[in-house]
C-alpha cells in the first residue's frame, strides 16, 4: 500500500501506464489548467490548510460555498428563458406562454438597432427589425411588450448596454402606466458597457462617457429602484468570442472593478451601490472546471470588495450570478447533441450555484427556438430542480479534492490577469489597448486549432459524425413585422407631441454636456412623452460624439 502520492504513481500508476498508454500525452481544462490522474489531500492546499478563511460555510465570508446559507433548499434559482422576436406584440404571446409553462422571471433579448440606439426604420436597421430580439422604439412599444405582466409580481431581466440607460426609463415608464410604484419593480440591467468594446461591439459612445451613463443609473436607482440590479457585469459575451474560464472571470472582475471604481469616484458610498451589482457568467461544457470557476469568482469578488474597496455590508460582497449555457457550443449539425450539451452545461451552472439560469435551445445554431423546444429547456431546468437530486444539498461537490484544487488554480490565474490590467491603468486603459482582444482572440485561435487537428473532440462534427435530416418546423422571423413595426412608428410620430417632444430631447443635451447632471430623469421625461430610442440616442451621439476602434480593436 503507498504512503505518499509519490509513491502511488512510482510504484502502482507508471506499472499500468507502461504497458497501456494514456489517450493522450497531457489532459488539461479549457483554460489550459494540466490535470493530474487523482487529486489527494496532498493537492488540497487550501482544504488541508485554513479552511475557514479559503472555503467557509455557505452564506458566510469568502461565500465559496454559496452566497445563502441553505441556497437551493430554501428557493430554487429564478428560471429565466431569454425571449424576444419580430414584434413586441409576438414577443409578449411568448412570455405569456413562458410564464403558463413555470418560467419564474423574464429576460429580454432586443434587436440589433434597438441595442445600438436606432429606430426601426433607420437605415441602418434595414434587414435587422426583429431579427435576434424584440424591437423597442418607444413607449408604446415597451407597453405592449408587457400588457397583461403584471411588472410588480415578474422580475425582468434585459440584456442591454449601449442603450441601457433608456430601456430602463422605457421599462419603468411602463410600470407606471400599469399603476406599478417605481420601488416595486425587480429585475437587472446588463449595463455592461466596457466587454461591448471587447467582444460583442454593440456600442454606440466612446467608453468615457458611456462609464457616466452607468455611473448615472447607479445613483438613480440608489435613490429610487431600491429593488433593482443597476448592472450585470458579464463574462458571458468574451468566453462566447473565445475567452478561458480564467480568462472570462478576470476580464469580467477588472470590467467591474473599473465600475466601482467610476462609481466611488462620482461620490457614491461603495455600500450604497454594491449590495446590487449583479453578475453574468457562461456555463461551458467543462463540467468540473465551470463548477470550480463559479466557486472561484464568489471568493474572488468578495476578497475583491472587502481588502480593494473596504466594503462593509456582507452584502457588498456577495456574488450573484446569472448563467446561461454556451451558444458557441451549439452545432448545426446532430442538433439533437444540443439537448445534452446544454443539460451538462446546466448541470454544471447547478452544482456551482447559480442564483438564475437560462438554457438554450437545440435548434439555436440554425434559428430562434420555437415555442417547443423552448419549452423543452425549461423543463430541463425543472427536471434538474425537481427529479435529480442537485439542489438538495448545499454545494455538494465542496471538498472534492479535484474541485477545490481546481477552484484555487483559477482563482490564482484570474487574479494573475487582473494584475496585469491593474498595471496597464485598469480595464478602460487596457480596452483602449486592445489587451483583452488580443488575449481572447489568442485563446480562440488555439481552440480553433485543436479542433482542426482533432486534438479536441466535437461530437458529430470532427468525430462520429452522421447525416441527419434537417430540423423542420424552424421559427422564421416574418418580413412584415418589420414593415409593421415601421408603420406603428410614424404613426406614433404623428399623433404625439412633437413640440413637447423637442423640448425634452433639447432638456436632454443639456444635461449631457453637464457632468454634474445625471442623464436619467431628463430621459424619463424625453421617454414619457413618447420620444423615440433613436432620437434620444441621436441626441447623446451628438454630444458624446461616437466610438471608434482602435489599438487592438
Amino acid at each position: 500500500m503507498s504512503t505518499s502520492k509519490q509513491e502511488w504513481q512510482d510504484a502502482t500508476l507508471s506499472r499500468v501506464t507502461r504497458r497501456f498508454p494514456e489517450r493522450r500525452e497531457s489532459f488539461e481544462t479549457d483554460s489550459g489548467l494540466i490535470l493530474d490522474t487523482v487529486y489527494t489531500p496532498e493537492d488540497d492546499g487550501a482544504a488541508a490548510g485554513d479552511y475557514q478563511e479559503a472555503i467557509g460555510y455557505p452564506g458566510e465570508f469568502p461565500y465559496t460555498r454559496g452566497v445563502q446559507p441553505n441556497m437551493y433548499r430554501g428557493r430554487i434559482w429564478t428560471m429565466r428563458q431569454y425571449a424576444g422576436y419580430a414584434t413586441a406584440a409576438a414577443t409578449n404571446e411568448r412570455y405569456r406562454y413562458l410564464l403558463e409553462n413555470g418560467q419564474t422571471g423574464l429576460s429580454v433579448a432586443f434587436d440589433l438597432p434597438t441595442q445600438i440606439g436606432y429606430d426601426s426604420d433607420h437605415p441602418l436597421a434595414k434587414g435587422e427589425v426583429g431579427k435576434v430580439g424584440v424591437p423597442i422604439c418607444s413607449l408604446a412599444d415597451m407597453e405592449t411588450l408587457f400588457a397583461g405582466i403584471p411588472l410588480d409580481k415578474v422580475s425582468t431581466s434585459m440584456t442591454i448596454n449601449a442603450t441601457a440607460s433608456a430601456l430602463l426609463c422605457l421599462y419603468i415608464a411602463a410600470g407606471k402606466k400599469q399603476g406599478v410604484a417605481i420601488d416595486q419593480l425587480s429585475g437587472t440591467l446588463q449595463n455592461d458597457i466596457l466587454k461591448e468594446y471587447i467582444a460583442r461591439g454593440t456600442y454606440a459612445y466612446p467608453p468615457r462617457p458611456s462609464m457616466r451613463l452607468v455611473v448615472d443609473v447607479f445613483k438613480y436607482c440608489a435613490a429610487n429602484v431600491p429593488r433593482w440590479n443597476t448592472i450585470s457585469i458579464s463574462g458571458y459575451h468574451m468566453r462566447e468570442a473565445g475567452a478561458t474560464a480564467a480568462q472570462e472571470l478576470a476580464f469580467t472582475f477588472a470590467n467591474a472593478i473599473a465600475y466601482v471604481q467610476a462609481a466611488v469616484a462620482a461620490g457614491l458610498p461603495v455600500d450604497d451601490f454594491a449590495p446590487r451589482l449583479s453578475f453574468f457568467f457562461v456555463a461551458q461544457n467543462n463540467l468540473f472546471e465551470e463548477i470550480a470557476k463559479f466557486r472561484a469568482a464568489r471568493r474572488l469578488w468578495a476578497k475583491i470588495m472587502r481588502d480593494r474597496f473596504g466594503a462593509k455590508n456582507p452584502r457588498s460582497m456577495m456574488l450573484r450570478f446569472h448563467t446561461q449555457t454556451a451558444g458557441v457550443t451549439l452545432t448545426a449539425q446532430q442538433p439533437d447533441n444540443n439537448v445534452i450539451r446544454s443539460a451538462v452545461q446546466a448541470l454544471a451552472a447547478v452544482l456551482g450555484g447559480t442564483q438564475s439560469l437560462h438554457v438554450n435551445s437545440r435548434d439555436e445554431a440554425l434559428s430562434l427556438p420555437t415555442e417547443e423546444s423552448a419549452q423543452l429547456s425549461l423543463r430541463t431546468q425543472q427536471i434538474l430542480a425537481h427529479e435529480s437530486g442537485a439542489a438538495d444539498v448545499v454545494d455538494p461537490l465542496g471538498g472534492s479534492w479535484y474541485v477545490e484544487n481546481l477552484t484555487d488554480r483559477l482563482e490564482a490565474a484570474a487574479m494573475e490577469y487582473i494584475l496585469r490590467i491593474d498595471q496597464m491603468g485598469g480595464a478602460v486603459a487596457a480596452i483602449e489597448d486592445g489587451f483583452q482582444v488580443r488575449e481572447i482572440g489568442d485563446a480562440a485561435f488555439r481552440h480553433q486549432r485543436e479542433v482542426d487537428d482533432n486534438a479536441r473532440i466535437v461530437v458529430g462534427v470532427n468525430q462520429y459524425v452522421t447525416e441527419s435530416p434537417p430540423i423542420s418546423g424552424l421559427l422564421r422571423v416574418d418580413a412584415a413585422a418589420a414593415a409593421e413595426q415601421v408603420a406603428r412608428l410614424q404613426t406614433l410620430r404623428r399623433q404625439r407631441d412633437n413640440m413637447g417632444v423637442q423640448i425634452s430631447l433639447a432638456r436632454l443635451a443639456d444635461a449631457a454636456r453637464s457632468p454634474e447632471a445625471n442623464t436619467i430623469p431628463l430621459m424619463m421625461e424625453c421617454v414619457e412623452k413618447y420620444a423615440t430610442l433613436g432620437e434620444i440616442c441621436g441626441v447623446l451621439r451628438q454630444v458624446f460624439g461616437e466610438y471608434e476602434p482602435t489599438g487592438g480593436l
